[in-house]
Order: structure tokens, then C-alpha cells, then sequence
């Protein structure tokens, strides 16, 4: 079954789930399918893929981040504990991140809260040092219940991250 998902990718010989993910799950239709939100901000990529690569400072611009914690660094690659809440719900899961400077950011997460857990940053030069932002979200919950009481708040949680985002470059770099 995995072997029909190998192809040539610089991260693990592996496509990224998000762009390369049947949506047909076991069983029938995934109930949680992929999401994307993207926008286009007068910053150099760099400056950018630093604000996304800044898992800890998360909490300070993102509502629903309660605490974010890298406990890990190895060269490229940071492994961190999360904390996020929506309404009454808490949740706590670890990720791993892979950094390819200035173009990408691909976070996973193997929790077992999760089914499918994969989210990627992708940052596109512009003319005139402008930056294409993409966030790319692929998230289904292991829990059908929980699928059902989220399933409108993961669909607009790409399109508000990234407002946030674009909020948060404005203020740091200004505009």
C-alpha cells in the first residue's frame, strides 16, 4: 500500500501526503480532507520561513496555540510539543519539522490523536522581493466524534493561520 505513495522527494524519498494523497481513505471518503490558504506579502522568503520556523513564538499570535516547546534540534530537523485548544478541547501532540531554508517547512505528527497529520509552509520569490505563501494542511482525526465537532474549524484553520501570519510579518517587519 505505501509503495504506491514512494516517489523522488528531497525529505525521506517521499512525496509529501498533502499534494500526493489519495482521497479515498480505507473504507470510504475522507471526512477530513485537505486544506490550502495562501497569500502574497511585499517580504523577502527568508524573512518569512523564519516567522513559520518559529514553532514557540506560535502562542503569541496564533488564538487557538496555548504552548509550544522544541525539545529537540538535530541540524535541519526540530522535533516539539504542542498545545492547542478550540472551545473546551485541549490537546497536546508532538511534531516533527523539516526545515528546507527558504523554500519549504513540512511538520508532521505521528500522535495518535491523529490519523493523518501533515502540514507544509512553502514560500515562492515574487519580483520585486515579494513572497508567495502557501500553507498546505492535510488533517484527519482518528476520532470520528471529534471529526464531526471540528470538521468547521479545521476547514477555515489553514485560511486563519495564515491571516495571522500575515498579521504578525506586518508588525514585526512593518508595512
Amino acid at each position: 500500500m505505501r509503495d504506491r505513495y514512494r516517489r523522488t522527494h528531497p525529505v525521506g524519498g517521499l512525496l509529501h501526503p498533502i499534494i500526493h494523497r489519495n482521497q479515498f481513505a480505507r473504507g470510504g471518503y475522507r471526512t477530513m480532507p485537505s486544506h490550502k490558504a495562501q497569500c502574497e506579502l511585499d517580504y523577502m522568503p527568508d524573512q518569512l520561513f523564519d516567522l513559520a520556523a518559529d514553532v514557540e513564538r506560535y502562542p503569541e499570535f496564533l488564538p487557538w496555540y496555548i504552548a509550544a516547546k522544541v525539545r529537540k534540534r538535530e541540524g535541519n530537523i526540530y522535533f516539539s510539543d504542542q498545545v492547542v485548544g478550540i472551545r473546551v478541547f485541549r490537546a497536546r501532540f508532538g511534531s516533527k519539522t523539516v526545515l528546507q531554508r527558504p523554500e519549504r517547512i513540512d511538520v508532521t505528527s505521528t500522535d495518535r490523536m491523529f490519523r493523518t497529520f501533515a502540514l507544509a509552509w512553502v514560500f515562492e520569490p515574487l519580483p520585486d522581493n515579494r513572497c508567495r505563501v502557501k500553507l498546505l494542511v492535510d488533517l484527519e482525526l482518528r476520532s470520528r466524534l471529534a471529526q464531526d465537532l471540528f470538521r468547521g474549524t479545521i476547514a477555515g484553520a489553514a485560511g486563519s493561520i495564515v491571516s495571522a501570519f500575515e498579521a504578525r510579518a506586518h508588525r514585526l517587519y512593518g508595512q
